[in-house]
């Protein structure tokens, strides 16, 4: 369903869409698992589902076996409670209700909400040990919590002194800690630092003995057995996007975004294109207009020409009539236009879908052309473009 009402007069295929392959979806998750069978697998569904539906994610990845999820915001993670209590019970569900971790961090109004809609908070700060320990004591309520170690990203973490504060609370039974983890910097990338962090995140844990580790994002748990610990917590290539190379043939698409063309019209050679006469012709040129711009996501950074950066790399290509074409100019807020040139005449004609990125256009060659990462593409999804599940759970 698209995130705000389409008038019943609008024709919905119109819009842009982006359909998801539930099938994919749960076949990313499965393959992640099996790579470190002694570790369980969860899930990051922050951002709305990497922007595909936080909801339909996890009832599908729940349906799968997964019971850990990871959001940033309490707020996050209560939405994602109730639509997980909402799903029927199955085999996978019925033993215990999911974890849902809250990773941005705690203040004293959201305990509240983390005891009432079972929130795991991730303790990554003395003030948050803190925050918590006085929530326990003023609730007389004893709830897990987990604590998060800084091994080399320098963002959030608690040091070894910190570390040892959390590990002595621990101790004396002030603080019932579920989880102890830390996050890889560069586990995507072919670097030492994965391995530095790795031995410092081994010397912090011993600190506690007793609670279960996680290390591996989705980079992490292509590294092997070493960086599974006890739970991964795979993102991006769940959604489909590569984390490194290892990761390149083993991870299925799972979105496919698509807009409509609106005109076709011929320009002649010489005339110039778009906003700021950013393309000027050099031949007699065929032009297909489609419905989607900057404001559904699709960056201006993408452009064929007149932005930053683009004498550097070509500007993005998108797949219409089963071919490859390149956008045209530059990308406005509403609307893109694509080089057809070289298509036959009759091949593209208004209400024709475009495939921007999907399983003909993989989106990390969308973010290499764009100079970002599929993280931003996906994330970055607006409000007007039509989130769609298939019925059958692949691409129709």
């Amino acid at each position: 369903m698209p995130l705000f009402p389409i008038p019943a007069s609008v024709r919905p295929d119109r819009m842009p869409v982006v359909e998801i392959d539930r099938a994919a979806l749960i076949a990313n998750w499965r393959m992640l698992d099996s790579r470190n069978p002694g570790a369980r697998t969860g899930a990051a569904v922050k951002a709305n589902g990497y922007g595909l539906g936080a909801a339909e994610v996890a009832a599908a990845l729940s349906e799968a076996g997964c019971r850990d999820f990871f959001v940033a915001w309490a707020e996050e993670g209560a939405a994602l409670r109730d639509s997980l209590d909402r799903l029927p019970a199955n085999a996978s569900t019925a033993s215990a209700a999911p974890r849902i971790y809250v990773l941005q961090g705690l203040e004293p109004a959201t305990v509240p909400l983390h005891l009432a809609r079972n929130l795991t908070p991730v303790l990554s700060t003395p003030d948050d040990i803190a925050v918590w320990r006085e929530g326990m004591r003023a609730t007389a309520r004893r709830a897990p919590a987990a604590v998060q170690l800084e091994t080399g990203m320098n963002r959030l973490g608690l040091g070894t002194e910190d570390a040892r504060l959390a590990a002595d609370f621990a101790a004396s039974d002030q603080l019932d800690l579920c989880l102890v983890m830390s996050h890889l910097a560069s586990a995507d990338e072919a670097t030492s630092q994965s391995a530095e962090q790795l031995d410092r995140f081994r010397t912090l844990a011993k600190l506690f003995p007793s609670v279960p580790r996680s290390f591996a994002n989705s980079a992490g748990v292509f590294l092997g057995p070493d960086y599974a610990f006890d739970l991964t917590r795979p993102g991006i290539a769940l959604y489909g996007g590569e984390a490194g190379p290892r990761s390149s043939e083993a991870v299925r698409t799972v979105a496919r975004l698509t807009a409509s063309v609106l005109q076709v019209r011929v320009a002649k050679t010489g005339e110039a294109v778009g906003y700021g006469a950013a393309a000027r012709l050099s031949r007699d040129t065929r032009i297909a207009t489609v419905g989607i711009g900057y404001a559904d996501g699709y960056h201006r950074a993408a452009s064929g020409a007149g932005v930053g950066m683009r004498q550097l790399r070509p500007g993005a290509e998108v797949i219409l009539a089963g071919r490859r074409v390149p956008v045209l100019g530059r990308v406005s807020m509403d609307l893109t236009l694509l080089d057809i040139t070289d298509l036959p005449e009759d091949a593209v004609r208004p209400g024709a879908r475009a495939e921007f990125f999907g399983p003909d256009m993989p989106i990390d060659a969308v973010a290499t052309a764009a100079g970002t990462i599929a993280y931003e593409l996906l994330t970055g999804l607006g409000p007007r473009v039509n989130r769609r599940w298939p019925s059958d759970g692949t691409f129709s």
